[in-house]
């Protein structure tokens, strides 16, 4: 998952050496005064960016330049966002409730400040009397003036000042709902009360880890925890007990969080002229209109559903055999632990097993030496040199800093950091954030990307190593790739640095680099057992591809649900949904289980629907054009770093200054197919 703090301008405020994480015991300066440095950040950069905005609107109408005003624009913004980005961050990872809370009021004081610019007519009669000159621009300025123009309609600066009040009014509150639903996820402490018997076939080791007082053990929520419970509790009541708690995370309160900002979203696109939001927010991505959404899962449905109907009779029969029950039916709470079954039995697959041979520190060893080599990089771990300043602050003792550096110019090309594990009061899953973009600035000068890479990891313990599963080193190479596009942007502009390209293109960079961790090329290089230092053995690694496509159909239509839902929110006129009703009654429609999940509220902590609003359909849209630019990798050579460059020069480095499918098909060749997506899913084509 990508983040952002701001999305793009105006409209969419609301919006290495072998050991690869070195053990730090006392760190330089932790950030705890974050927040008094200086202490009001928010403030200056108000002010700053107040005064830019002032002398742009001050020029005479016939002295404007792209560089003065358009450009200008883009200045100000970026300033803005570099003075304030670390510190809204804090908000999502720092260990001090002071901080969060803080850093919470301050994001509420930056989106605003973003809507009340994107509304100001004197910037827009200055935008508009630059344009009217008709300049003859090309490329990223062309572009950066379209944008801007358009930017600037869908804020409504077109509208009456009553109804351009009423939106800013709808937005600003939209803000506050969204920060106070991410609050409220991060802030759950959902527990289940577990006696050992109700816990049979877990092991000893996991739960250690779990807190427990007279013989009950407190399981939570946080992946470490959850998901390989789930996948290894042999007792089907526990299961169903963790999945019905896990779907009603951060409780009815959220719900009616959701209810609210969904109705203000329908009437802030009523208020621009769409039928619903789903058509306001779809314009500006690459499927331009619901129904292209429409006609994509039109196409994609019955492919998943055929081989979702193998996936179920194989796990249905699975759970017969495991449960020496012949009528028995499969459910939801089953997928994980049967899939895990069916990967022991059938391909000789034992997670735990597998575990062994990726210590963290082999895991990012690995990615490192995979993507420098690909790329022309080198990463240096400057955790105790670089930080811990006011800049660079380190929050907690398991962050890591590392700077990444261009081989063949011997430039910085950015930063990054690494934040592993879980802790209270985190984010709880895995994503990036861009938190500082690459820019080219008038007088020359470079602004260098900042990344940070915030996961949940197993943290290790006083005798091991933190061991993943290959899931997660999967997930890590997923948020890598995010990371890349960030870091080695070369884009000119701020507002199409990095990650800034159509929302339902984002996660196609990351999604195909998962195809990294089942080439066994890439996991000779560092899969190896944290004890022994053994090779992952090729027949291990032979069944593990095996089962690679073991309940891809289910997975696929679970995506579905996710988006379809989320469309479905999103795609009436007024906004007024039972959010509950319609993710009960949708479930059985696109999955393969005939079962309605009553009781359950799983919107209340499903976060990407306050941040990818109508564009949950991206995950599967954009996996169609990973699949396919990662069949162009195989071709070209995995481990190639003449097809690393290539990639690298043609895609992710262009961040948003071109349209996605021009991206796509410059690096195939080729407009893109639909071949390699259904390989992905098992089916032959």
């Amino acid at each position: 998952m990508r983040k952002s703090l701001s999305c793009l301008f105006i409209a969419a405020a609301l919006c290495a050496p072998t050991v690869g994480l070195p053990c730090i015991p006392t760190p330089p300066a932790l950030a705890a005064d974050i927040v008094t440095a200086p202490k009001d950040p928010m403030g200056a950069a108000i002010a700053d960016a107040n005064a830019a905005v002032a002398r742009i609107v001050a020029l005479a109408d016939k002295d404007r330049t792209f560089d003065n005003t358009i450009g200008a624009i883009d200045d100000v913004l970026a300033n803005f966002e570099y003075s304030v980005s670390m510190f809204i961050f804090m908000s999502n990872v720092h260990p001090d409730a002071a901080i969060r809370e803080a850093s919470q009021a301050a994001e509420e004081k930056y989106n605003n400040f973003l809507i009340e610019l994107s509304q100001r007519e004197d910037l827009y009669r200055a935008v508009k009397a630059y344009a009217a000159t008709n300049p003859a621009l090309a490329g990223e300025q062309a572009r950066l003036l379209a944008f801007t123009l358009r930017d600037y309609r869908r804020s409504g600066m077109d509208l009456t000042k009553s109804a351009r009040d009423r939106l800013g009014e709808v937005r600003k509150e939209i803000g506050r709902l969204v920060i106070d639903f991410n609050k409220n996820i991060a802030d759950d402490e959902t527990t289940v009360p577990l006696v050992r018997d109700e816990l049979r076939g877990v092991s000893a080791e996991l739960l250690a880890r779990v807190p427990h007082n007279g013989g009950v053990y407190m399981v939570g929520m946080a992946y470490p925890v959850y998901i390989p419970i789930m996948e290894t509790c042999e007792v089907e009541a526990t299961r169903q007990k963790l999945w019905m708690a896990y779907k009603r995370r951060a409780g009815k309160k959220n719900v009616a969080v959701l209810e609210k900002v969904l109705a203000l979203r329908a009437e802030e696109a009523r208020l621009l002229g769409y039928k619903n939001n789903a058509e306001y927010e779809i314009e500006v991505r690459m499927a331009k209109t619901p129904k292209a959404v429409d006609d994509f899962y039109a196409r994609l449905r019955p492919l998943a559903r055929e081989k979702a109907k193998q996936d179920f009779a194989e796990f249905t029969a699975a759970k017969r055999e495991q449960t020496k029950d012949p009528a028995a039916t499969l459910k939801p709470w089953d997928s994980a632990f049967i899939k895990n079954y069916l990967q022991k039995t059938k391909y000789a697959v034992d997670g735990e097993t597998v575990r062994q041979y990726f210590p963290m520190e082999a895991a990012v060893d690995g990615l490192f030496k995979t993507t420098q080599t690909l790329y022309g990089l080198e990463y240096r771990d400057v955790t105790a040199t670089r930080g811990g300043t006011p800049d660079r602050p380190l929050w907690h003792p398991d962050v890591t800093l590392f700077e990444v550096w261009d081989k063949a110019s011997h430039r910085m090309l950015g930063e990054f950091y690494l934040d592993m594990y879980p802790r209270d009061n985190k984010y709880t899953h895995a994503a990036q954030w861009g938190l500082v973009q690459h820019k080219v600035w008038r007088d020359g000068h470079v602004s260098t990307p900042l990344a940070a890479l915030v996961c949940n990891f197993t943290k290790p313990t006083a005798d091991k190593p933190s061991l993943l599963q290959h899931s997660e080193v999967e997930t890590f190479f997923h948020e890598f790739g995010h990371c890349l596009h960030t870091i080695v942007s070369e884009s000119h502009h701020f507002r199409f640095g990095g990650t800034s390209v159509e929302r339902d293109f984002v996660e196609a960079p990351s999604q195909m680099f998962e195809n990294w961790v089942w080439d066994a090329q890439v996991l000779n290089t560092f899969a190896r057992h944290y004890k022994t230092g053994e090779p992952l053995p090729r027949a291990l690694l032979d069944s593990m591809i095996a089962a690679k496509n073991l309940g891809s159909g289910l997975d696929a239509e679970q995506q579905f649900y996710y988006a379809l839902l989320d469309l479905a929110y999103e795609s009436t006129s007024d906004g007024v949904v039972d959010t509950t009703k319609i993710a009960t009654d949708l479930f059985p429609q696109v999955t393969m289980y005939d079962f309605r999940p009553e009781g359950t509220y799983f919107q209340a902590s499903f976060g990407h629907l306050m941040h990818y609003n109508a564009g949950y359909y991206g995950y599967m849209w954009s996996k169609v054009f990973a699949c396919d630019m990662a069949k162009r990798f195989k071709e070209l050579g995995m481990l190639d770093p003449k097809a690393g460059m290539e990639y690298r020069r043609k895609v992710i480095s262009r961040g948003g200054t071109s349209d996605a499918m021009d991206l796509i098909t410059d690096f195939l060749g080729r407009e893109p197919r639909l071949d390699a997506f259904v390989e992905a899913l098992g089916l032959k084509k």
